[in-house]
Protein backbone atom coordinates (compact mmCIF):
# COMPACT_ATOMS: atom_id res chain seq x y z
CA UNK A 1 0.00 0.00 0.00
CA UNK A 2 1.43 3.82 -1.04
CA UNK A 3 -0.26 6.71 0.42
CA UNK A 4 0.55 9.74 -1.78
CA UNK A 5 -0.13 13.93 -0.75
CA UNK A 6 0.89 16.39 -3.46
CA UNK A 7 1.87 19.77 -2.25
CA UNK A 8 3.51 22.88 -4.08
CA UNK A 9 0.12 24.18 -5.94
CA UNK A 10 -1.02 27.69 -6.45
CA UNK A 11 -2.08 30.68 -8.50
CA UNK A 12 1.03 32.03 -10.65
CA UNK A 13 1.44 34.41 -13.68
CA UNK A 14 1.87 33.24 -17.47
CA UNK A 15 5.65 32.76 -17.57
CA UNK A 16 6.31 31.80 -13.82
CA UNK A 17 7.34 28.68 -12.01
CA UNK A 18 6.26 25.92 -9.66
CA UNK A 19 7.58 23.09 -7.90
CA UNK A 20 5.30 20.40 -7.23
CA UNK A 21 6.01 17.76 -4.61
CA UNK A 22 4.53 14.43 -4.03
CA UNK A 23 5.47 12.18 -0.74
CA UNK A 24 5.14 8.86 -0.38
CA UNK A 25 4.61 6.68 2.36
CA UNK A 26 5.83 2.68 2.40
CA UNK A 27 8.79 1.10 1.84
CA UNK A 28 8.62 -0.03 -1.38
CA UNK A 29 8.71 4.01 -2.89
CA UNK A 30 11.54 2.90 -4.60
CA UNK A 31 10.10 0.26 -6.77
CA UNK A 32 7.24 1.79 -8.15
CA UNK A 33 6.94 4.32 -11.19
CA UNK A 34 5.72 7.58 -10.85
CA UNK A 35 3.53 10.05 -12.68
CA UNK A 36 2.06 13.27 -12.73
CA UNK A 37 -1.60 13.82 -14.54
CA UNK A 38 -3.46 16.61 -14.48
CA UNK A 39 -7.66 17.49 -14.82
CA UNK A 40 -8.95 20.58 -16.07
CA UNK A 41 -12.64 21.39 -15.34
CA UNK A 42 -14.42 19.85 -17.86
CA UNK A 43 -11.46 17.73 -19.54
CA UNK A 44 -10.67 14.21 -18.42
CA UNK A 45 -7.37 13.43 -16.46
CA UNK A 46 -4.19 13.36 -18.79
CA UNK A 47 -1.04 12.30 -18.56
CA UNK A 48 1.56 15.00 -18.09
CA UNK A 49 5.32 13.32 -17.12
CA UNK A 50 6.75 10.12 -15.43
CA UNK A 51 9.41 8.40 -14.27
CA UNK A 52 10.90 5.01 -13.86
CA UNK A 53 11.52 3.83 -10.33
CA UNK A 54 15.77 4.74 -11.02
CA UNK A 55 14.79 7.77 -12.19
CA UNK A 56 16.60 7.01 -15.25
CA UNK A 57 14.19 7.21 -17.81
CA UNK A 58 11.96 9.90 -17.37
CA UNK A 59 8.57 10.57 -20.34
CA UNK A 60 6.53 13.90 -21.10
CA UNK A 61 3.39 14.90 -22.90
CA UNK A 62 5.00 17.02 -26.18
CA UNK A 63 3.17 20.24 -24.54
CA UNK A 64 5.22 20.53 -21.33
CA UNK A 65 8.05 19.12 -22.89
CA UNK A 66 11.08 21.53 -22.55
CA UNK A 67 8.90 23.42 -19.33
CA UNK A 68 8.36 20.91 -16.98
CA UNK A 69 11.09 18.57 -15.20
CA UNK A 70 10.04 15.39 -12.95
CA UNK A 71 12.46 13.60 -10.60
CA UNK A 72 12.88 11.53 -7.71
CA UNK A 73 14.71 11.38 -4.77
CA UNK A 74 14.27 7.61 -3.08
CA UNK A 75 16.07 8.38 0.09
CA UNK A 76 13.32 11.20 0.74
CA UNK A 77 10.78 8.90 -0.71
CA UNK A 78 9.45 12.27 -2.80
CA UNK A 79 8.99 12.59 -6.43
CA UNK A 80 8.86 16.67 -7.87
CA UNK A 81 7.36 18.39 -11.30
CA UNK A 82 9.48 21.75 -11.63
CA UNK A 83 7.05 23.97 -14.09
CA UNK A 84 8.43 26.41 -15.60
CA UNK A 85 7.15 29.21 -18.54
CA UNK A 86 3.65 28.07 -17.34
CA UNK A 87 0.76 29.03 -19.44
CA UNK A 88 -3.02 29.29 -18.92
CA UNK A 89 -3.19 26.71 -20.34
CA UNK A 90 -1.59 24.15 -17.50
CA UNK A 91 -4.49 25.49 -15.70
CA UNK A 92 -5.77 21.78 -13.90
CA UNK A 93 -5.95 19.64 -10.67
CA UNK A 94 -2.26 17.52 -10.86
CA UNK A 95 -2.05 14.35 -9.32
CA UNK A 96 0.37 12.12 -8.01
CA UNK A 97 0.40 8.62 -8.98
CA UNK A 98 2.44 5.12 -8.55
CA UNK A 99 2.89 2.63 -10.86
CA UNK A 100 3.73 -1.15 -9.52
CA UNK A 101 4.07 -2.81 -12.99
CA UNK A 102 6.75 -0.49 -14.51
CA UNK A 103 5.41 -0.50 -17.77
CA UNK A 104 2.64 1.73 -19.90
CA UNK A 105 3.97 4.40 -17.79
CA UNK A 106 2.16 6.97 -19.81
CA UNK A 107 -1.52 5.32 -19.28
CA UNK A 108 -3.55 6.22 -16.48
CA UNK A 109 -5.04 2.82 -16.27
CA UNK A 110 -1.71 1.42 -15.41
CA UNK A 111 -1.37 3.40 -12.29
CA UNK A 112 -2.52 1.56 -8.55
CA UNK A 113 -2.30 4.36 -6.37
CA UNK A 114 -3.06 7.92 -6.54
CA UNK A 115 -2.70 11.00 -4.10
CA UNK A 116 -5.81 13.80 -3.55
CA UNK A 117 -4.37 15.97 -6.03
CA UNK A 118 -3.26 20.03 -5.74
CA UNK A 119 -4.68 23.20 -7.51
CA UNK A 120 -2.09 24.82 -10.14
CA UNK A 121 -4.08 28.01 -11.50
CA UNK A 122 -1.50 30.35 -14.05
CA UNK A 123 -3.20 33.96 -14.88
CA UNK A 124 -2.79 34.93 -18.20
Amino acid sequence: QVQLVESGGGLVQAGGSLRLSCAASGRTFSSYAMGWFRQAPGKEREFVAAIIWSGGRTYYRDSVKGRFTISRDNAENTVYLQMNSLKPEDTAVYYCAANSGGSGVTTLGTYDYWGQGTQVTVSS
